[in-house]
C-alpha cells in the first residue's frame, strides 16, 4: 500500500510525461511528415549526404515490403557490425581493461537483442566490454533500434490515413528520427545525467583508498551518453551488470526520477503524436485512456498489501516504492532497465510487470506500443460487431476478413515464442545450467524462466538470471524468440496497414471509435485477451508464489 505523499508522486510523474508527451508531439509530427523547420538549414545538408552515402533515394514512395525489407536489411547490416564488434574487441582500441572478444553465441545473443530494442543482457557490461564496444555497438544499437520503431509507427499510420497513397520513405524517417529527435534529446539527458553525478569518461577504472584504507576499484566509462538513450529510445540495456540498481549509473533520487521520466517521455508523446498522423486529433482519446487505465491498474495490482518483509533485491537507496513504481513503468514502456534486483519484487509486482509485457500497449514501447494499440483497437471493432451486429469499421474503412486474420496471427505469434521456449528450457533441462537453479519446477523458479522468454518476445529486455544465463541454450533461444517477437508483428501489421492503402471511406461509421465508452471497452477487450491466452501460465507462476508466501507466512 502506498502512502499519501507516494500517490501524489505517481500522479506528479505521470502528469509531467502526459504533459511533456503533449507539447513534444507536434514537433514529432514535423520531423516525420518532413515539415519545414528552421534546423533545415543544418540539418538538410547532413542528411543529403548521409542518403548519398548509403545509397538511398529521399524521394522514393514504398509500398510496406519494401518499407519492411529497408527496416530488415539495414537492422541486418547493423547486426552484423556490431557482432564483428564485439567478438574482435581484444584487438579494438579503448579497451584499458584489456577485455577479450566474446563468444560467439554471446556475441550474437547481444546484437540481435540490442538491435532490437530488446537490451536483454546475458553478460555484465563492467566486466567484460570495453568502451569502444559500449559505444559503437551497444550505445549505436540503442539509437538505430529505437529509431526503427518509431519510424515502423509511422508506416503503419500512414496506411490507415485517409488519402493516403503510400507508406513513405523508411530510409527517410529512419535519418530524421535520428538526427532531429533522437540525438538532441539523448544530449540533453546526458549533460543533466552528468550534472546529477553519473560519470561520463573513456579513462580506465580507478583504484582508491577508502577512509578505511582498503583499495577500492571505481567502475567509470561513459555511463551518461548511454543511461540518456537507454532511456528515452526505451532500450534498457545499461553500462553495468546491475543496471540502475548500481551507483554510477544511478546515484540517487533526482537520477531515479529522472530515469523514471525519461522512459515515459516518448511512448507517450507517440501516442499524441498518433491523433496528428493519422488525421483524427479525437482518436488518441481511447488510446490514451486505454494505455494509462491499463497501466493504472499495474499499479494497482503492484501495490496491493502484501507481506511486510522486504525482499533482498530492493534497492535501499531508494525503497520498496520507488523500486515497484520503476519495475512497473519499465516493464509498461518495455525499457527493461532496472533498479533493484527483480527477485526483491513482490509476487503481485511481478505479475504486474508481466501484465505490461504482454499487452506491450500501456503505452508499450518506441513506437511498437502505438501499433499493437491499432492491433487491439482493430479486434475490438470487430468483436463489438459481432455483438451488435454492427460492420465493423475503424476510421472510416470497413475491417475485412483479411484484416482481423492477419492481427489475430500477430496477437497470437506472442503467446507460442514465449510458452514453446519456456516448456523447452524444462524438458531439456537447460535451466541447470544456470548456477543455483534446478530443473524441478517450483512457483518461483517457472516465474523465472517464463519471465526470461516473455521480456524476450516483449521485446523488454528486463530478466532474472543476467549474466547467469549465459549459456547456449539460453543465448539461441532467447535471440530466436527477440528476433521473431521483433519483426514478425512488425511485418504482419505493416501488411495489414499496406491494405489500407487506398481502401474506400465510408460516409458514416456505425461505432464511433473516440468515446470514453470505447475506450473503456477497449480495456476490457485487451485484458480478456490476455487473460484467455497467458492466465493458466501466470496461475503456475507469480500468482501460485504469491499465496505460498501469504500461507508460509501466516502460519
Amino acid at each position: 500500500m502506498i502512502d499519501a505523499i507516494q500517490a501524489a508522486t505517481v500522479v506528479a510523474m505521470l502528469a509531467a510525461a502526459l504533459a511533456s508527451g503533449s507539447l513534444l508531439a507536434p514537433y514529432v509530427v514535423r520531423v516525420l511528415t518532413g515539415s519545414p523547420s528552421r534546423i533545415d538549414r543544418f540539418l538538410d545538408p547532413v542528411e543529403r549526404r548521409v542518403y548519398k552515402l548509403i545509397g538511398a533515394d529521399p524521394g522514393l514512395t514504398m509500398g510496406w515490403k519494401q518499407y519492411f525489407f529497408a527496416a530488415l536489411m539495414l537492422n541486418a547490416a547493423q547486426m552484423a557490425i556490431a557482432f564483428v564488434i564485439l567478438v574482435g574487441q581484444g584487438a579494438l582500441p579503448l579497451n584499458p581493461q584489456g577485455f577479450p572478444g566474446l563468444n560467439w553465441d554471446l556475441a550474437l545473443n547481444t546484437v540481435v537483442s540490442f538491435a532490437t530494442n530488446t537490451n536483454l543482457q546475458h553478460y555484465a557490461g563492467e566486466t567484460a566490454l570495453s568502451y569502444f564496444s559500449q559505444m559503437t555497438a551497444i550505445q549505436f544499437l540503442q539509437f538505430t533500434s529505437a529509431a526503427t520503431g518509431i519510424c515502423v509507427m509511422a508506416a503503419m499510420v500512414r496506411g490507415f490515413r485517409a488519402g493516403s497513397t503510400h507508406m513513405g520513405n523508411f530510409y527517410v524517417d529512419f535519418v530524421r528520427v535520428l538526427t532531429r529527435l533522437l540525438i538532441p534529446l539523448s544530449l540533453v539527458a546526458a549533460v543533466v545525467l552528468v550534472a546529477l553525478g553519473v560519470p561520463q569518461t573513456v579513462g580506465g577504472y580507478v583504484t582508491v583508498k577508502t577512509v578505511e584504507g582498503a583499495s577500492q576499484t571505481l567502475l567509470v566509462g561513459p555511463v551518461a551518453s548511454l543511461v540518456s538513450i537507454m532511456q528515452i529510445g526505451t532500450n534498457g540495456g545499461g553500462f553495468f551488470g546491475a543496471n540502475s540498481a548500481y551507483p554510477f549509473q544511478n546515484p540517487g533520487p533526482a537520477t531515479d526520477i529522472l530515469q523514471i521520466y525519461l522512459m515515459l517521455l516518448l511512448p507517450t508523446t507517440l501516442v499524441f503524436a498518433f491523433g496528428e498522423l493519422v488525421g483524427k486529433k479525437r482518436e488518441v482519446l481511447p488510446i490514451l485512456i486505454a494505455s494509462f487505465g491499463l497501466f493504472a491498474i499495474d499499479l494497482a495490482i503492484a501495490f496491493i498489501p502484501t507481506l511486510p518483509a522486504v525482499g533482498p533485491g530492493i534497492e535501499t537507496r531508494f525503497g520498496g516504492f520507488f523500486s515497484t513504481f520503476w519495475t512497473v513503468v519499465t516493464t509498461a514502456v518495455t525499457t527493461g532497465s532496472v533498479n533493484a534486483s527483480l527477485s526483491g519484487i513482490n509476487p503481485l509486482g511481478i505479475l504486474s510487470a508481466f501484465m505490461g509485457m504482454l499487452i506491450q500497449a500501456t503505452p508499450g514501447g518506441e513506437g511498437i506500443g502505438v501499433m499493437y494499440m491499432m492491433m487491439y483497437v482493430v479486434l475490438t471493432v470487430f468483436v463489438v460487431g459481432l455483438m451488435t451486429g454492427r460492420t465493423p469499421e475503424y476510421l472510416g474503412m470497413k475491417i475485412n476478413a483479411r484484416d482481423i486474420k492477419l492481427v489475430m496471427i500477430a496477437f497470437l505469434i506472442h503467446p507460442v515464442i514465449v510458452l514453446v521456449p519456456t516448456l523447452a528450457a524444462y524438458a531439456t533441462r537447460a535451466v541447470d545450467a544456470i548456477p543455483g537453479f534446478s530443473s524441478l519446477p517450483t512457483s518461483v523458479g517457472f516465474t523465472q524462466v517464463l519471465y526470461e522468454f516473455a521480456s524476450s518476445a516483449a521485446n523488454n529486455g528486463s530478466d532474472f538470471f543476467g549474466a547467469a544465463a549465459n549459456t547456449p541454450f539460453f543465448n539461441l533461444a532467447t535471440a530466436a524468440v527477440i528476433f521473431v517477437g521483433r519483426f514478425a508483428p512488425i511485418a504482419i501489421l505493416l501488411a495489414l496497414s499496406g491494405s489500407m492503402v487506398g481502401r474506400k471511406r465510408v460516409g458514416q461509421e456505425s461505432l464511433r471509435t473516440d468515446s470514453f465508452s470505447f475506450s473503456f471497452v477497449l480495456m476490457g477487450a485487451i485484458i480478456l485477451l490476455v487473460v484467455l491466452a497467458f492466465l493458466p501460465f501466470l496461475l503456475l507462476g507469480p500468482l501460485l508464489a504469491y499465496f505460498q508466501g501469504m500461507v508460509n507466512f501466516l502460519g
